[in-house]
């Protein structure tokens, strides 16, 4: 258990929230497939994801490089809308 609070962030949407990360990417319409949903950390208090593009542009870079970061655009979201863009995104294997 951490003795650290964790981060807020106030969503116009769902109010005061643990703060989650996002690429820009998954934010904003309905894209008409999903996108991918890869989590970055394995820590459950920690939580952070891009998407497929995100993934093959860091194995390009070979890390978070400036030209990644730059990519990917991370935002930060609430640990609700996190959830909402991994049910939006995430391919499930058929």
């Amino acid at each position: 258990m951490s003795d650290t609070e964790p981060m807020m962030v106030d969503c116009g949407v769902h109010g005061e929230r643990v703060a989650t990360v996002v690429c820009r990417h998954m934010l904003g319409g309905s894209q008409a497939a999903p996108l991918g949903f890869i989590e970055n950390s394995s820590d459950p208090d920690d939580l952070q994801a891009w998407c497929y593009l995100c993934e093959e542009k860091f194995e390009q870079e070979g890390g978070m490089t400036e030209a990644f970061r730059k990519f990917n655009d991370m935002a930060i979201v609430c640990v609700s809308c996190y959830a909402d863009a991994k049910s939006r995104h995430a391919i499930r294997a058929s």
